[in-house]
């Protein structure tokens, strides 16, 4: 009696499992930042299937040892070391691999050098996963986005990049510190470039819906010098680690988990991911920043919110630094 209904039992979470199609998920580059994000990934129970790919076959497999030795702590998963055909039909491809970023060494700098490696890697990712939504993660994260999406030959709304959902946390933390609230209370955005040319836009940033240049228990806030200074330490907080550390890892795998959280549950979340912009503020043909509608689809769209006149100077000095890097770049 036992064994019947232990067969049953297995056959029928078969049939369900069968049916229920795995979320499935490919991770290429298993350097710090891919390794943050598949364990954030792993511990958050995003993905039913994990297959991380990288050139060095060695590390990955110790990698991936590491990881799956720790199963039995979290939700079922499945996690390998493999190629880009182990990942055949992924629905989510994310792009970490590239060279990395060293201490002075600002994001543009890595496009050319980057821009050769995926060359090849891009239509290897649309040949084995052609439904997939591409992530890119890659820096500079506006540029590898753009050429992304033209080496692929999909939808814009299929290819998005990390863009400012890092910068985007760091100001809310920032903010929320000295205003002694919960970040998730708060809501500001840093738009455009992921890089230095990045905008804080100071006239959206609220708690409860009050501004907070408006707020007059806000410990000096509306002080010009405060503000700056905040914003200086958004736009140098990537500088200021990889010069302590090496690399910037832990947040932008708990940034990227949640990008991929709203797409495979169809959220329809509001993130400043990157993604092609034309139309919007008088900027055309270029990948930036801007808080879009993230679902099973992509980036469906664009939201178009006021900006001041300075904001919106700033935003189109950020989009003119990108298309002059688009237009010398070699694809």
């Amino acid at each position: 009696m036992f064994e019947e209904l232990f067969t049953t039992s297995t056959e029928t979470n078969l049939d369900l499992a069968i049916a229920r199609r795995p979320r499935k998920g490919v991770i290429i580059g298993a350097g710090q930042v891919g390794m943050a994000c598949a364990y954030s990934i792993l511990i958050q129970n995003t993905l039913d299937e994990m297959v991380i790919v990288d050139v060095n076959r060695e590390k990955l497999e110790g990698e991936v040892m590491d990881l799956v030795h720790g199963l039995p702590f979290v939700e079922p998963s499945l996690v390998r070391a493999g190629t880009l055909e182990d990942g055949e039909n992924a629905d989510i491809v994310i792009v970490t691999a590239g060279a990395k970023q060293k201490p002075g060494e600002n994001r543009l700098s890595l496009v050319q050098r980057n821009i050769e490696i995926f060359k090849n890697l891009i239509p290897e990712i649309v040949r084995c996963s052609p439904g997939a939504i591409l992530l890119i993660v890659s820096n500079p994260v506006d540029i590898m986005t753009y050429v992304s999406w033209k080496l692929s030959g999909l939808p814009s709304s299929s290819v998005i990049g990390s863009g400012t959902v890092l910068d985007t946390a760091r100001f809310r933390y920032l903010l929320a510190q000295k205003l002694q609230v919960d970040p998730r209370s708060l809501h500001a955005y840093i738009i455009g470039e992921h890089g230095d040319s990045e905008v804080p836009v100071w006239s959206k940033a609220n708690i409860a819906g009050m501004n907070l240049l408006d707020v007059h228990d806000n410990n000096d806030l509306t002080k010009t010098a405060q503000i700056d200074e905040i914003f200086q330490q958004v736009k140098n907080a990537a500088y200021e680690i990889i010069q302590r550390k090496g690399a910037t890892c832990y947040a932008i795998g708990l940034g990227v988990t949640q990008i991929v959280q709203a797409i495979l549950r169809n959220q329809n979340r509001v993130l400043t991911v990157s993604s092609l912009i034309n139309g919007l503020h008088g900027i055309n043909d270029v990948c930036l920043s801007l808080p879009a509608v993230v679902n099973r689809q992509g980036v469906t769209r664009v939201l178009n919110f006021s900006l001041t006149p300075t904001e919106s100077e700033q935003l189109q000095r950020s989009s003119q630094i990108l298309r002059q890097t688009i237009q010398q770049v070699n694809l």
